[in-house]
């Protein structure tokens, strides 16, 4: 009786190994990836790198998944493109902030967007509580005081720009997959691509097409978008939503740990500290946070 009461208790556990296991790599894929990118900025500069991620990744998307197939026009496609333009930009400030800002601060920075977007209009005071925390650390990181580990004031602030294309990116994203499904997110790499590439090949100039970089922009669309993408993807099918958002809440230290092995950046105590408390405050939300009232059946 007792054994198989233990195996009934250990059960439903199990399963959710895998997903976790897959949530986690595609953590690891994304940050390494955004490690890997920054290593490119000496030959193409941030915006070049976007082109390069941008544009394999759109390539690889779309050669995948075919998202023109059956695709019907006459819906809007306005909340499509600002969805497409918000995963373009999104990409470029961040990677334009890696510039003068270490990878865990500047994803750090980001988050701000997704976490006010999950806690935005509640005016519950366990909320408030987590949106003090998050600001508390918001403030340990801007550069608000003299100090040798002082964030650069103005890759910080291209972080929050990057952090608030995320959240609307966010909005955008609810809308474009209601009406397009699946094939949304290969549409908005499309229209991000397309938009994008250009300006980042035009600032890059034609070194980005050398046989030398070429590679180089296949691996960081494959480490940034192809495999990180489809790893959430399964993973979202197997595992709740509020523990998919509380292991995301994880990523900053995944960054900074990234960029201490791949680029030797290393964090002061403090700024440890912050990215701490921005990370507890995402946990805490994904705990926490109220489920969507459904709307009743007709």
């Amino acid at each position: 009786m007792a054994e198989t009461s233990v195996k009934s208790h250990i059960g439903p556990r199990r399963p959710l190994l895998v997903p976790i296991a897959l949530l986690l790599a595609a953590m690891v894929s994304m940050q390494f990836g955004a490690a890997f990118a920054k290593g490119l900025f000496p030959k193409v500069g941030p915006q070049g790198a976007t082109a390069l991620r941008l544009g394999f990744s759109a390539l690889i998307l779309a050669a995948v998944q075919r998202p023109w197939r059956g695709l019907r026009i006459d819906r809007s496609l306005a909340p499509l493109i600002a969805y497409g333009l918000c995963l373009g930009g999104m990409n470029t400030l961040f990677y334009m902030a890696l510039r003068t800002v270490p990878l865990g601060v500047a994803i750090a920075l980001e988050f701000i967007g997704p976490l006010a977007v999950a806690i935005l209009g509640s005016r519950r005071w366990l909320d408030g509580a987590w949106i003090a925390l998050a600001v508390a650390g918001l403030l340990l990181l801007l550069p608000l005081r003299r100090s040798v580990h002082a964030i650069d004031p103005v890759g910080a602030g291209l972080a929050l720009a990057s952090g608030a294309c995320w959240a609307l990116y966010i909005v955008f994203g609810r809308r474009v997959g209601q009406t397009f499904g699946s094939r949304g997110a290969a549409l908005g790499m499309i229209i991000a691509a397309s938009v994008f590439v250009p300006l980042g090949v035009a600032r890059a100039g034609p070194g980005v097409f050398s046989l030398a970089v070429l590679p180089s922009g296949v691996l960081l669309a494959l480490l940034s978008s192809a495999v990180p993408y489809s790893l959430e993807m399964t993973a979202l099918t197997r595992i709740p939503a509020r523990a998919f958002g509380t292991l995301m809440s994880l990523e900053p230290a995944v960054g900074a740990l990234a960029g201490l092995l791949m680029l030797g950046e290393t964090l002061a105590p403090i700024q440890w500290a912050a990215i701490g408390a921005i990370i507890l405050a995402s946990v805490g939300t994904a705990v926490t946070l109220r489920p969507e009232p459904q709307p009743l059946p007709t």
